[in-house]
């Protein structure tokens, strides 16, 4: 199995080098990029598109472990609650076969999520911000990783029930001590990559946070380099009392569903 893994990790650095030996899309005017990737031009341009407008700017917060203890499920935080105006995130992984696991639109929403990611190799991971004026936002960091995190079975699939969870969400809701509202949805899905023998690409899709009047608070593209059996920690804007609404599609058609009540409490933390 890890012969397997190295192979195809291999062989998507070849394809990769024969891409853009080919002349895929460069981003000619990116800036200068302080962790030397080899592909972050061609990725700018791939994501944003090839006149996208980026800067570097480190107030836009990423958060992840020093030591990558599974790469099949890594945790990262992405933070830019700093920065006016942030209208949409992404979560950019360089070296990934599959290289956005999500793309996130805030249309009543803070800056702010927390998931769990696929890593292949040791890569640049990065979180990319779309201020309200166009322009884009950019901060990373290299992730050291053992790989194959695509490429490995789901460890859900060694369970003879795994299908019995597909449709199956859970979401809860909680108001910190600075008044905000945290929502964290749980989705049970295998989020099938494609590199694995007779398991063919198959995740989430689509995810949706509404309030009970249908008011969009938050809308997620969704890529299979997010971790099996995904957890996603966003911050809508609500009001103690508030019915948020998580709805989810997979690319087979089977949705998901579910509700978390705005507690009027704050959550206590420790030592308080």
């Amino acid at each position: 199995m890890a012969r397997i893994a190295h192979l195809l990790r291999q062989f998507r650095l070849a394809f990769l080098a024969s891409c853009l030996a080919a002349g895929a899309p460069v981003m000619a005017g990116a800036p200068a990029d302080p962790l030397a990737s080899p592909i972050w031009a061609h990725r700018l341009a791939e994501v944003l598109g090839p006149s996208a407008d980026v800067r570097v700017d480190p107030r836009l917060k990423l958060l992840v472990p020093v030591v990558t203890e599974d790469q099949r499920s890594f945790p990262v935080l992405v933070d830019g609650r700093a920065l006016a105006a942030v209208q949409r995130l992404i979560v950019l992984v360089d070296l990934n076969p599959l290289p956005v696991p999500l793309d996130l639109d805030l249309p009543d929403a803070e800056p702010f999520v927390a998931l769990r990611i696929r890593l292949d190799q040791r890569t640049p991971v990065r979180a990319l911000a779309q201020l309200a004026d166009g322009t884009w936002v950019a901060h990373g960091v290299w992730v050291d990783a053992a790989g194959g995190g695509c490429s490995l079975p789901p460890v859900s699939r060694a369970r003879a029930d795994w299908a019995q969870g597909l449709g199956q969400a859970q979401a809860r809701a909680f108001v910190d001590s600075d008044g905000g509202v945290r929502l964290r949805a749980r989705l049970r899905h295998p989020m099938d990559t494609g590199f694995v023998a007779d398991a063919p690409l198959y995740h989430l899709d689509r995810l949706d946070v509404r309030d009970a009047q249908g008011r969009p608070l938050a809308r997620a593209r969704i890529q299979a380099s997010l971790a099996e059996d995904p957890v996603l920690t966003l911050k809508p804007r609500a009001r103690p009392g508030d019915t948020l609404v998580v709805e989810a599609v997979d690319t087979g058609g089977i949705r998901y569903a579910a509700k978390a009540a705005v507690p009027a409490v704050a959550l206590q933390t420790a030592g308080r």
